[in-house]
């Protein structure tokens, strides 16, 4: 949700189907500038502007691409993670949150193993929070970027952008995946039938219920090898060991859930493949099938994180 005046940007759940198909615009109006092939005009939207990234869990892609995604806008960035802060000493997140806004930041870009840590954050700071994932909640600027990957798709491959009626898959450890949480509340609002796949133990059937009121629905499986040739996209998602009980993955796993290059040959050949990483290779995807140009849209997704983070910071952060 985007909170009071919209200041904050923290979640997809409560967002409209008009609303995010603007965040989708916005970040697709940003991908020219994403890589730096065009600079953006000036005066740059961030000038003067200090974004504080606070990850306290590890990150490449989201750190990475919410600091390219400020310098793009002209802005300046300051790095914070767990280990080398006052955190390692029993500092408390709000506290440092309050530390570091006191400091004259105008943004606070946030990763933490809370669920509802932004939320936190949000009810207790003045300047815009932006949640970068906290816990098994939502990642909701990895929702942005995987739903504007997948129109762009589908805009190509069926020459119309829209979800209804599309089937996206996505598979493996829904029950700790804040990425699937935030993707599955985006799809269904905008229409997509989305089907949950994995193990009894990391998909049940309570998450039916995130359908709440959206256009689309949700299906929950425990068997892949039946679904596959009916899919216009799949997302993988990796095993979590950081969050799953037992710390191991099944010895069955890759043979039952896996998408390895036989289960590709099977996908229809409009189908898109997607992965939030980081990737596991050999273990829910295969070399060749993460690799594979014709299907694979996992690089895309990459590029048009930067592009949503541009919008949402330029949103959030522009002429404030």
């Amino acid at each position: 949700m985007v909170t009071t005046a919209s200041a904050d940007f923290l979640a997809l759940e409560g967002l409209s189907a008009d609303e995010l198909r603007s965040w989708i615009d916005e970040a697709e109006a940003m991908l020219p500038f994403a890589t730096g092939a065009r600079p953006i005009a000036s005066p740059a939207p961030l000038a003067g502007k200090l974004v504080a990234n606070i990850f306290f869990e590890d990150s490449t892609r989201t750190r990475c691409s919410f600091e390219i995604a400020a310098k793009r806008l002209g802005g300046d960035v300051t790095n914070l993670g767990a280990s080398g802060s006052s955190a390692s000493k029993g500092e408390t997140l709000l506290d440092t949150a309050r530390n570091i806004e006191a400091m004259g930041v105008d943004a606070i870009v946030v990763r933490c193993a809370i669920s509802g840590g932004a939320l936190m954050l949000a009810n207790a700071l003045d300047v815009p929070v932006i949640n970068a994932g906290d816990g098994r909640h939502e990642h909701p600027t990895q929702g942005i970027l995987d739903l504007l990957t997948l129109r762009r798709h589908f805009e190509e491959m069926h020459r119309s952008g829209s979800f209804a009626g599309r089937t996206v898959a996505i598979v493996g450890d829904v029950m700790n995946s804040r990425v699937a949480r935030s993707a599955t509340h985006g799809l269904v609002t905008l229409g997509a039938r989305v089907l949950l796949v994995g193990p009894p133990t990391l998909v049940t059937k309570d998450f039916e219920s995130l359908a709440g009121a959206g256009a689309g629905s949700i299906e929950v499986a425990h068997a892949l090898d039946p679904h596959l040739g009916h899919l216009d996209a799949i997302m993988m998602l990796r095993i979590q060991l950081e969050r799953a009980a037992g710390g191991a993955i099944a010895a069955d796993y890759r043979s039952q859930y896996g998408l390895t290059e036989a289960r590709a040959a099977r996908l229809p050949e409009r189908c898109a493949i997607l992965h939030p990483g980081p990737v596991n290779r050999g273990v829910e995807i295969d070399d060749r099938v993460m690799d594979d140009r014709r299907l694979s849209r996992i690089l895309t997704q990459v590029t048009a994180g930067v592009a949503t983070r541009m919008a949402v910071l330029r949103r959030l952060l522009a002429g404030r």
